[in-house]
C-alpha cells in the first residue's frame, strides 16, 4: 500500500522482517506435530519450549508461568473465567473503560454464576477511584476478583500496577490486568508486579497474529478453559500454534532489546502531533490521559476535535486521503453506537474523535502530513 500511513497501531502492527524470518522454518521444514514422539515433533517441540524459556527470561518469569494463548481475548477469559470456577469469588470489580475481551467476559460471568459486577467510577480523564476500590474489596476481603487494564486501548490512561496490586493482596484478592497494549512497550519484570495474572498478543509489538500468552504467578492455581489434550502442560487443549509461538517470542525479543530506542523515538512523534494540532486547531483536545506524554501510554493519542458537520465521516475522510486510523465518538443517548470509552468520559458526542497509534516504523515527516490533512478539513469546515 504504497504512500499510505498507518497510524493504527494500537489495533495491530506490521511484522518485523526478523520475525518473518524466524517463522519460515516453522511454516514449510519443521512442519511436526509437537506432540508426536518421532523426530519431526521434537524438532517442534523444542521450538515451543525454547520459545517460552524466551518469554519467561524476557519478563523475569519461571518458564512453567507462561501459557500460550490464541491471543489476548482468549487468555483474559481463561483468567477470569477459570478463577471463579476454582476459587470462592463473591465479588467482580473493574472498569466501565475495560477492553470488551473483559467486560463482556465479566458481565456473562456475573449473570451465569450470580457474582455482583461492581465498576469503579472514572472521572473525566478516565481515571479510577482507588478510595472507591479500597472500600469494595473490604467488603469481600479474600473473594474479590480484580481486573483492571495497565493501558486503556483507546485513551492510553496508565494504572500503577503496584499500587492497585498491593491494594488487592492487602485484602486477598485476585488481580488480573490486561497488559495487551503495555506488554512489548515498557520493560516488565512481572514476577516483582504484586499481580496474580497478565495477558500479552504477539500482534501488538511487531509479531503475528492469533498467538498471545497468559502468565500465571505460580501460586495461583487454575483449571484449563480450553479442555480436550495435554497441551501447554494440561493448561490449553490443541495442537500449538508453533510457528505464531516462535514469532511471538522472537517479537518480544527484539522488542525488548530496542526499548530505550523505540520509546524515545515514539514518543517524539507523539509529541511532535500534540504540538502541531495544539498550534493548528483551534479547538483541539485530547480525551483522557492521552495528551500527558508522561502519564499515558506512549504509543497513543486519541484526538478529541472540535464539532463538525463532517465528523461522522472523519475517519473515512481521513482513509480516502490515505491515513488508517480509527476511533469514533462517544455513544449517544439511546443508541449503541460509538465507543464505551468516550461514553464512560462523558464526551461529547457531537466532537470528532480519532485514535491515532504510532510504532518504530512511523516517522515525522508522516505525522506532519496527517496534521496538515486534519487542518485543511477543518480550514474547509470554516
Amino acid at each position: 500500500m504504497e504512500n499510505r500511513i498507518y497510524l493504527d497501531n494500537a489495533a495491530t502492527t506490521p511484522l518485523d522482517s526478523q520475525v518473518v524470518e524466524a517463522m519460515l522454518p516453522y511454516l514449510h521444514d519443521f512442519f511436526g506435530n509437537p506432540s508426536s514422539i518421532h523426530m519431526h515433533g521434537r524438532k517442534v517441540r523444542s521450538a515451543i519450549e525454547m520459545s517460552r524459556k524466551k518469554v519467561a527470561e524476557l519478563l523475569g518469569v519461571a518458564p512453567a508461568e507462561i501459557f500460550f494463548t490464541s491471543g489476548g481475548t482468549e487468555a483474559d477469559n481463561t483468567a477470569l473465567r477459570c478463577t471463579v470456577e476454582c476459587c470462592d469469588i463473591q465479588q467482580l470489580i473493574s472498569s466501565p473503560i475495560e477492553h470488551h475481551a473483559v467486560l463482556h467476559t465479566l458481565e456473562d460471568i456475573s449473570k451465569k454464576h450470580g457474582i455482583p459486577l461492581r465498576l469503579l467510577q472514572v472521572d473525566e480523564n478516565g481515571q479510577i477511584n482507588l478510595d472507591e476500590l479500597t472500600s469494595l474489596l473490604k467488603q469481600h476481603p479474600n473473594k474479590s476478583l480484580v481486573s483492571l487494564m495497565h493501558a486503556n486501548n483507546e485513551i492510553g490512561n496508565l494504572i500503577d500496577l503496584n499500587v492497585v496490586g498491593d491494594l488487592c493482596y492487602e485484602y486477598g484478592a485476585v488481580l488480573h490486568s490486561d497488559t495487551v497494549q503495555t506488554i512489548g512497550h515498557y520493560p516488565m519484570q512481572l514476577e516483582q508486579l504484586p499481580v496474580h495474572m497478565v495477558v500479552g498478543a504477539a500482534h501488538k509489538f511487531h509479531g503475528p497474529k492469533g498467538v498471545g500468552f497468559l502468565y500465571v504467578k505460580g501460586n495461583h492455581k487454575i483449571h484449563p478453559f480450553i479442555t480436550g489434550g495435554a497441551q501447554e502442560r494440561n493448561m490449553r487443549g490443541g495442537t500449538e500454534n508453533v510457528y505464531g509461538i516462535v514469532g511471538l517470542a522472537k517479537a518480544l525479543e527484539i522488542a525488548t532489546e530496542e526499548h530505550e530506542q523505540q520509546i524515545a523515538h515514539v514518543k517524539s512523534l507523539k509529541m511532535r502531533m500534540i504540538t502541531r494540532l495544539q498550534e493548528e486547531i483551534e479547538g483541539v483536545a485530547f480525551h483522557g490521559m492521552s495528551g500527558h506524554i508522561d502519564q499515558s501510554l506512549y504509543t497513543l493519542l486519541n484526538v478529541d476535535l472540535p464539532k463538525g458537520e463532517d465528523n461522522d465521516m472523519l475517519l473515512f475522510n481521513l482513509d480516502i486521503q490515505g491515513v488508517s486510523a480509527s476511533g469514533g465518538s462517544a455513544c449517544s443517548s439511546g443508541t449503541d453506537i460509538g465507543s464505551h470509552v468516550l461514553a464512560a468520559l462523558n464526551a461529547d458526542p457531537s466532537r470528532g474523535a480519532v485514535r491515532f497509534s504510532f510504532s518504530k516504523y512511523n516517522t515525522l515527516d508522516e505525522i506532519d502530513r496527517v496534521v496538515d490533512l486534519i487542518k485543511e478539513m477543518y480550514t474547509h469546515k470554516v
